[in-house]
């Protein structure tokens, strides 16, 4: 095993991909020579030349749009948006032609192909490059949502997505690229979508989380731990499919839970998250569900830490849970 920071593990994985399919190709802004504004192809237009890792216009529209003909025509495209934020220009392409492919040709046509989007803050990006837009994705059907935050699950489930025959949106966690590292296997290996993933075993309550807050997330389990809490901790890593069999078995369990995430509160993932709890196992509650999340405002320039959630913000959501 080879230790791995996150961005590496999605570097290698869209390597070996590309050697073991011939129909997998690489496109858009600065991918090629470059390597993208984060590397994460850094190599690969040398390796396998301008046709198949392609460097384009700086149009969104054309990036999606080029990727959904490309895989209706038996490719197996890879868009890269440089910052999730980007993504609006091609949002029209993306819902509204990729979703909908398999649909109304009555599947005589699918879109395999991933669109690849560095997400969420804590680089001080500002507003234009440190939103979370997962919630628009999520609610189209005939998108699939991966949000990785470990470099193990990012090569897992990017094989996955690129072996999938409908759309993938996968976003992967900016502040996190060269932040986490990790042994991954070099041998093959997969992740199916729709599964979660069980970080830390507890009866006390349960931490439902995706992408970008896992450190904090992480070290606030451990706090809770210090004081003789037990927090059942699980990361979705997919948001469409989503295992809520895990999640409504981790809440009866605790029969507390909080959900966090670094988007926006309002009509967010962890308001479907809560909602669906809610819905079904309510009366197995001790408390209501918490929501911890970035606020409903633009994302801040100087107040770049305070939007995301903290560990303090956590741990206060853990004690009003306890309390209730």
């Amino acid at each position: 095993m080879a230790m791995m920071t996150l961005v590496q593990a999605i570097a290698r994985t869209l390597d070996e991909e590309m050697a073991r399919d011939d129909a997998v190709v690489l496109l858009g802004e600065d991918v090629g020579k470059r390597g993208g504004v984060f590397l994460a192809t850094e190599g690969l237009q040398q390796k396998y030349g301008p046709d198949r890792v392609i460097d384009t216009p700086l149009s969104e529209a054309a990036i999606i749009g080029a990727a959904v003909g490309m895989a209706a025509h038996g490719l197996r495209p890879v868009a890269e948006i440089q910052f999730a934020d980007y993504v609006f220009p091609g949002f029209d392409q993306l819902v509204s032609q990729a979703a909908k492919l398999r649909y109304r040709s009555g599947a005589q046509f699918t879109a395999p192909m991933v669109v690849r989007m560095p997400s969420g803050g804590g680089v001080k990006g500002g507003h234009h490059h440190s939103q979370s837009p997962e919630a628009h994705f999520v609610h189209t059907a005939g998108l699939k949502v991966v949000a990785v935050s470990t470099p193990y699950d990012a090569k897992g489930l990017l094989k996955t997505a690129i072996r999938d025959d409908d759309p993938v949106v996968f976003m992967e966690p900016k502040r996190l690229y060269r932040a986490v590292k990790e042994e991954v296997p070099d041998e093959e290996f997969t992740i199916p979508l729709g599964e979660a993933v069980t970080r830390r075993q507890g009866g006390d309550l349960a931490i439902v989380y995706y992408g970008a807050v896992a450190p904090e997330v992480l070290q606030a389990a451990d706090e809770l731990e210090k004081v003789g809490v037990h927090p059942e901790v699980l990361d979705l890593r997919s948001l469409m499919p989503w295992d809520k069999e895990a999640v409504l078995e981790a809440v009866s369990k605790t029969g507390r839970v909080m959900i966090v995430s670094d988007a926006p509160r309002h009509a967010s993932f962890a308001s479907e998250v809560a909602a669906t709890i809610a819905e079904e196992i309510l009366d197995q509650l001790e408390a209501p569900p918490a929501r911890v999340t970035g606020f409903d405002t633009p994302y801040p320039y100087a107040q770049d830490k305070l939007y995301m959630p903290t560990v303090t913000r956590i741990l206060n959501a853990a004690k009003r849970l306890l309390d209730y």
